[in-house]
């Protein structure tokens, strides 16, 4: 989401770079010609309107802008973004999209751009999912609390480093046993239902400090607590594309409220306020937190940061794999067995460079969050590639990375999948363009930013999944839901 996550830059290594030192958010000033921001929010309410019909029913988000980007000729226009009108009417919907590499990056610079409860834009679901606290990722980086709150979570992630890669490795070992039983049985499994079971259990010890086993119930269905819980708060933003106009008329109409899902709320809260408790006296004596904001705080990172966040890249990452019919598969298999040693790790999973690319391309084709706001902290010029525009204090910028991250200028055969496409020098370069985690790849969190400061964390261990599935695999076969055969390793 933030798809994200927090860690310290401290973090004992799971994290370096290829490139130490990212670029400046801010282009520096250019000759470029100064160009009126195209584009309208057309008639009051009718605008609107129209905007969502097409964004959410007629055409879906990346085919309503590609079709704005061909009209103005230009990756930088206005137009409206859901939700909007006629049951939102304390949103607003009016956005200046930006729509290219160099326009984006402006997102990242907390000089120009206020965070201020725009984490899904001018909406914002009610502060009872968090227990009527905004937590870090609804904050600036000008509020005071921010940097206590992500100091929080970067020590929490921190502390986390030392039994993250056994967690996932003995949560793998459980999710491929019963993926492995049931193709026995069936002839296919699902992997979205083991999938999240897994990212559940080892998120929860690793960032909680909670064996989620020790509450029957939790480990069982602690997942589809959150999915619900995330459900909710996202549904009036997230295009589903199917089933219209049903959808459109039930979904996407109203916010939903939270007594839908207190009872799973409690539930995972007082979990966690029994079984968490050596985080939770860290966050009190060591960042002066309460109880209560040290409790919610947690559950959004793990919740929706770290959980939701998993549950959109993985799939993808497994669908990607699996479906492959060009050989990927060999080579990674070579990869996995003959670098790293004989025991997986961090440090191992850096000398996989055709693994850790095939992350990153999965995540520059299918970045967990889709959309990045901002909103303008003062007057300022913008620039794209072409032209630069002004920006007036308070309006609210928009950036759809699925087609920022295919941008022609920097990538070749943007909407093509290029497994090596991150290797090498010049795939070095262009993860200063790889802007999945409210930050560049290269670039560095810090409590004085909104980078998701485990970006390096979710890399590495996508990579760490990859490597484990191929030494234990020489092949899996599947789609976008299911793994259809497995071939054990010889």
């Amino acid at each position: 989401m933030s798809i994200k996550m927090s860690i310290s830059p401290g973090v004992p290594s799971p994290s370096q770079s290829p490139l130490s030192s990212p670029p400046p958010v801010s282009p520096p000033p250019t000759t470029l010609p100064l160009r009126t921001i195209p584009g309208s929010y057309g008639l009051p309410l009718l605008g609107p309107i129209s905007d969502r019909l097409n964004y959410f029913w007629f055409q879906g988000p990346e085919t309503f802008l590609k079709k704005r980007i061909e009209k103005h000729r230009s990756t930088v226009f206005r137009t409206n973004i859901p939700p909007t009108f006629p049951f939102f009417s304390n949103v607003n919907p009016n956005v200046v999209a930006v729509l290219d590499t160099k326009s984006f990056a402006h997102l990242f610079d907390m000089e120009l751009v206020d965070k201020r409860d725009v984490l899904v834009g001018d909406f914002m679901p009610s502060v009872k999912f968090t227990g009527d606290i905004r937590v870090c990722a609804y904050l600036d980086t000008s509020e005071p609390q921010h940097s206590k709150l992500k100091s929080f979570a970067m020590d929490t992630l921190k502390q986390s480093s030392k039994i993250w890669v056994s967690e996932v490795l003995t949560n793998l070992d459980t999710m491929w046993d019963g993926i492995e039983s049931t193709i026995t049985k069936s002839g296919s499994a699902s992997y979205l239902v083991p999938l999240q079971q897994f990212i559940f259990k080892f998120l929860v010890k690793c960032l909680a400090g909670a064996d989620p086993s020790s509450s029957q119930e939790i480990a069982e269905s602690g997942y589809a607590m959150l999915d619900r819980w995330l459900a909710l708060q996202l549904l009036p933003t997230i295009y589903i594309g199917a089933l219209q106009p049903l959808v459109e008329i039930f979904l996407h109409s109203w916010a939903y409220p939270f007594f839908l899902v207190s009872g799973d709320y409690k539930k995972i809260y007082e979990f966690v306020e029994k079984e968490g408790k050596e985080v939770l006296q860290r966050g009190e004596t060591e960042f002066g937190l309460t109880r209560k904001e040290s409790i919610h705080n947690l559950l959004f990172v793990l919740g929706f940061n770290a959980f939701g966040g998993f549950s959109v890249f993985l799939p993808s990452l497994v669908s990607t794999i699996a479906s492959d019919t060009t050989g990927l598969q060999a080579k990674l298999r070579k990869e996995a067995r003959e670098k790293g040693g004989s025991t997986l790790s961090f440090d191992s999973i850096k000398e996989m460079p055709l693994i850790q690319s095939v992350v990153y391309e999965t995540l520059r084709l299918n970045p967990p969050v889709p959309i990045q706001y901002g909103r303008a902290r003062k007057d300022f010029q913008l620039s794209s590639h072409d032209s630069v525009f002004d920006i007036k204090k308070g309006e609210l910028l928009c950036g759809y990375q699925k087609l920022v991250m295919k941008d022609p200028k920097i990538f070749d055969e943007p909407e093509s999948f290029k497994p090596d496409r991150f290797m090498n020098e010049k795939g070095s370069e262009l993860l200063n363009y790889l802007y999945w985690s409210n930050g560049p790849q290269t670039g560095s969190p810090t409590v004085s930013n909104k980078q998701c400061a485990a970006k390096d964390y979710v890399v590495l261990t996508a990579a760490l999944f990859v490597a484990y599935v191929f030494r234990r695999y020489d092949s899996i076969t599947g789609d976008s839901s299911s793994i259809t055969a497995v071939e054990k390793a010889k």
